[in-house]
């Protein structure tokens, strides 16, 4: 289950920093990348947005990308700071899997800032009239893939894994981005797709004739957990609370993973990070409410030991409201330790010679999967 740290708020107060010292590190005008218009990272970033014109006189520019790849290549190329991301730009880009395992990707050096940790599901949705109950009644199923979208992708090959089941046992359906995915379910062209339960398109669907249904994930099922977790181990068993059809009273036994997450690179300014962070600690009061799932952000539902290290400008303001913990520093240590043996990994293979792009991309395959065993560490991911 989720472990939240709850940190001294007192201290949040005691040590704020003037509108002064916000502008200082914080431009007029900063931006950042997110899902699609209408998904719920993006209205989250617009919420986020709005809090900082009004008490700092920022304006926040929200770049939307349909997919993991276009999100995170303005942070790559240097054009953007931040992105309010998903597990694909952020775990799947450090693992350098999927499209990030192409000769113009590799490993990628991310930092998390904060994780959303709302009430909300990260998870396949499907049309109720599918009759999909449980990961199981998939089989069979017209189920959503978007291309370029590997997070996406992943994690619906890892709920299916919970049931013992591959793509093999769906009928796939092609997409070219989140949102297109989820207009496919409402028209009929697919009968489940992976997605955010507070995202637009989700309500959309709830709304359509179609309707909306969650596919279960027995918490107790401990196989089925270990089947996914080998997939995707960013993953956490979560009851589901907010979206259509959810509410405090009518929860979904689920798994889900934070999202968005707030990110970087490692060579990001920590000044610009730190007060980034800050900005969003203390304006929390300000956005909490103004989107769905923007609770998540709260400093008392942070995890500070994930599956990508923290920026070190964050964990200097965790450091200082006191909310970081010693062993935090080991566990960052190891994934710095991870991205590097990746990197190592990268380098050395990108110096041989390999016939094609595919040809180069099943060689990384088996290049990552040693060196992260020699390093005894789990690859997760041996091919794709």
């Amino acid at each position: 289950m989720r472990h939240y740290t709850y940190g001294l708020l007192g201290a949040v107060a005691a040590l704020a920093l003037s509108a002064s010292a916000f502008a200082q590190k914080l431009p007029d005008q900063i931006t950042w990348t997110a899902y699609d218009v209408g998904s719920g990272g993006y209205n989250q970033a617009v919420a986020v947005g709005n809090a900082l014109k009004n008490k700092h006189n920022i304006t926040l520019r929200v770049l939307p990308g349909k997919n993991d790849v276009s999100r995170t290549v303005p942070l790559r190329d240097g054009k953007v700071p931040f992105s309010a991301n998903g597990v694909g730009g952020t775990y799947m880009a450090q693992e350098a899997v999927y499209e990030f395992g192409a000769k113009d990707w590799g490993p990628q050096p991310v930092r998390s800032l904060l994780l959303n940790n709302s009430d909300a599901l990260l998870t396949i949705m499907t049309a109720k009239d599918a009759n999909i109950k449980t990961m199981a009644d998939l089989k069979g199923k017209r189920v959503a893939w978007v291309i370029g979208a590997p997070s996406l992708n992943q994690n619906i090959t890892a709920l299916l894994a919970f049931a013992n089941l591959t793509w093999n046992d769906v009928q796939k359906v092609e997409f070219g981005g989140f949102g297109q995915a989820m207009q496919g379910m409402i028209s009929g062209q697919t009968d489940a797709a992976f997605g955010s339960s507070i995202s637009g398109p989700a309500y959309q669907l709830a709304s359509s004739p179609r309707g909306i249904q969650y596919p279960t994930v027995p918490h107790s099922d401990k196989a089925g957990w270990a089947r996914l977790k080998a997939k995707a181990p960013f993953f956490v068993p979560f009851m589901g609370a907010e979206g259509p059809e959810l509410s405090a009273t009518k929860k979904v036994e689920a798994a889900t993973y934070p999202y968005p997450v707030l990110m970087t690179y490692s060579n990001a300014d920590a000044g610009m990070v730190y007060a980034m962070t800050k900005a969003m600690v203390e304006l929390f009061p300000d956005y909490k409410d103004a989107a769905p799932g923007n609770g998540g952000w709260d400093i008392k539902r942070q995890v500070f030991d994930w599956v990508v290290p923290v920026h070190e400008g964050a964990i200097k303001y965790f450091k200082e409201i006191g909310v970081w913990k010693p062993d935090y520093d080991k566990s960052n240590a190891a994934l710095i330790e991870r991205q590097k043996v990746l990197a190592d990994a990268w380098t050395a293979h990108s110096k041989g010679s390999h016939a094609d792009e595919a040809a180069f991309m099943k060689a990384w395959q088996k290049a990552r999967a040693d060196a992260l065993t020699k390093a005894k560490m789990e690859p997760v991911l041996t091919e794709w």
